[in-house]
């Protein structure tokens, strides 16, 4: 079965109809602040009343938000709703990776740009390995039984030597990962699901790009500096109450950035977004922006 999609509040590219709570949720959903969100769809709201109207057309949109926002973040914001209905309107499954090193800030990033699009289905390529480690044992796959970072251990002597043990274990382990990542968007895309996958295993070159009969966005984050990206996990450590010690990755906090400038270089050579994580908000709204783009691309705004 199809997944339903919800609709935002306009209806075509010229009128709304509306609703405060989907309006204040729209208007979230493309980054305005929860207090100014709300202030303006009862703007909306008041305006409609004393109109007795049942929508609103995208001028008086526009009007309305340079009066709570100002005329700049105004005229802003009216825009990236229309980008945002037009993404609702496309009769097309959509597919996001978020790649990148551990540590980066992937799962946060990727929470909460599927809970902004209303797109329920989330997971992890750490999720697929720790399948793969249930059907197949240590001496079968011994890659997929170590960290991203430690999976040149379990690599046979004989390949260690023949390069860079760190990076062959890791794509070894990549390879193998993604068998079930691309099984994952196989189903995904039968069914006309959306979905958001982030993974360290989602390295550009190694998994599709593009999709038939989907719309696929594809970014790796990436984080600088090193003590910043040391920061982020004893933040781990903390929000997860102690579940994931943040000693084991410090002290190899060089391999993870090892493999994140690997990851990196992959991106830059296929045309692959990075986005820097220098917060959480501006590296949502990065990407939040370059879905949009992508759906412009097939639906140019005018």
């Amino acid at each position: 079965m199809t997944e339903p999609r919800r609709r935002l509040p306009f209806g075509s590219e010229d009128e709304l109809p509306y609703s405060k709570g989907v309006m204040a949720r729209s208007l979230m959903a493309t980054g305005v602040p929860a207090m100014w969100a709300y202030e303006l769809a009862s703007r909306i709201e008041r305006d409609l009343r004393e109109r007795g109207a049942q929508a609103i057309d995208h001028e008086r949109l526009r009007g309305l938000a340079g009066e709570v926002l100002g005329e700049e973040e105004g005229e802003r914001t009216a825009r990236r709703l229309l980008r945002f209905e037009r993404l609702r309107q496309l009769d097309l499954p959509v597919v996001i990776l978020v790649g990148g090193a551990t540590g980066t800030g992937k799962s946060t990033v990727a929470t909460e740009v599927a809970h902004r699009l209303g797109i329920t289905r989330v997971t992890s390529t750490d999720f697929i390995r720790q399948t793969l480690r249930g059907f197949f044992s240590q001496e079968f796959m011994p890659s997929v039984h170590h960290s991203s970072f430690e999976a040149g251990e379990g690599l046979p002597a004989a390949e260690r030597e023949a390069g860079d043990p760190l990076l062959l274990g890791f794509i070894d382990q990549t390879r193998h990962v993604l068998v079930g990542v691309n099984a994952s968007i196989d189903r995904a895309l039968q069914e006309g699901w959306s979905m958001v996958l982030e993974g360290v295993h989602l390295v550009p070159g190694m998994v599709p790009d593009r999709l038939p009969h989907a719309l696929l966005v594809h970014v790796v984050m990436s984080i600088e500096p090193e003590e910043v990206h040391a920061s982020h996990f004893a933040i781990r450590d903390s929000m997860s109450g102690g579940s994931r010690p943040h000693d084991k990755y410090l002290e190899r906090l060089a391999d993870i950035r090892h493999i994140q400038d690997f990851i990196v270089e992959e991106a830059r050579k296929v045309g692959i977004r990075v986005i820097e994580n220098r917060g959480v908000e501006g590296a949502i709204g990065e990407l939040m922006e370059i879905v949009l783009d992508r759906v412009d691309e097939l639906q140019p705004v005018p």
